[in-house]
């Protein structure tokens, strides 16, 4: 030990506390960062789990992290007073000069607190959406969906969001509490077709494509008590109404958030094979109209 103190003042050129206490701290962070290494290696060989290594990683770097601070601040601070004057200094620097990541961290304290979404959540933050991956100190990432890709499906990006934009923006988690969402699918048909024939087939294809109220867990009908919340109707249903150039049928039904555009394109699909088998139903479309007048014969100068 006095070798290493004597080569760390000989050639940093320190004084002989200043040198003692680098000493231990870089002791402290090698037998913790040694001890984590080694729980980390203990667990991994008891699960193959993705998703346990990852909390297991999480996990222990907070603890490391948190063991740093109260076994380090001592060693530099040795007694109260100074230790005051250390943390009103400190205090008034951070806040003025890293007033974000203060705010990143406090953002993370909350999330990690009131847990608003999870790793492996789906969400959408402000103007970004997308599958929570991970949750750090100053910013969470996610798997960006949308943006240019339709149907709520990956674009392959990965987004940094600052921690502290969960103060500010508009949350939504489409994971959290009721585990489904609601989608629609509008279909159009002509003035001239047997609309309520539609109606009933597009209701038999929707029930057939549907989550149906049986196959969900009666506590998941229950959102969250804290919000007082609860669905009454979970079946699906078909809506009409009148638009421009025909009589638009809404299909309304529950799905899975990942599965929206499966379950669309599985209808789209159907509806085709079901509309061809009935020639008194037709899609609309926006059409044009030309009407050519001729003028009969005894109103010409021709004789």
């Amino acid at each position: 030990m006095n070798n290493w103190l004597e080569f760390i003042e000989t050639r940093l050129n320190l004084d002989a506390e200043i040198a003692a206490n680098l000493l231990l701290t870089l002791l402290i962070i090698i037998a913790l960062w040694l001890i984590r290494r080694g729980i980390l290696q203990f667990a991994f060989r008891r699960t193959a789990d993705i998703k346990a290594r990852y909390n297991w990683r999480k996990t222990t770097g907070y603890i490391l992290f948190f063991l740093l601070a109260i076994f380090i601040i001592p060693i530099w601070v040795r007694n109260s007073t100074g230790l005051t004057t250390y943390l009103g200094l400190l205090s008034a620097g951070v806040a003025i000069a890293l007033k974000d990541p203060l705010t990143n961290l406090a953002g993370w304290i909350f999330i990690l607190w009131r847990h608003p979404f999870r790793v492996g959540d789906r969400v959408q933050i402000g103007e970004h959406a997308g599958d929570v991956i991970d949750i750090r100190i100053f910013q969470f990432s996610l798997m960006e969906i949308r943006n240019w890709v339709e149907g709520d499906q990956s674009t392959g990006r990965i987004i940094h969001v600052p921690n502290g934009a969960i103060f500010t923006s508009p949350l939504a988690n489409y994971s959290h509490g009721f585990n489904y969402i609601w989608n629609e699918i509008p279909i159009t048909v002509t003035f001239e077709s047997d609309w309520e024939k539609a109606k009933s087939v597009l209701g038999e294809i929707a029930k057939k494509n549907s989550i149906l109220p049986e196959q969900i867990d009666p506590q998941e009908k229950v959102i969250d008590e804290e919000y007082l919340i609860f669905y009454m109707h979970l079946t699906s249903t078909v809506y009409t109404r009148v638009v421009e150039h025909g009589v638009e049928l809404t299909i309304r039904y529950l799905c899975e958030p990942r599965q929206r555009r499966g379950s669309a394109q599985l209808i789209w699909e159907t509806v085709l094979r079901e509309f061809s088998e009935h020639i008194d139903i037709s899609f609309a479309y926006p059409t044009f109209r030309y009407i050519t007048k001729t003028t009969p014969p005894w109103e010409t100068n021709e004789l």
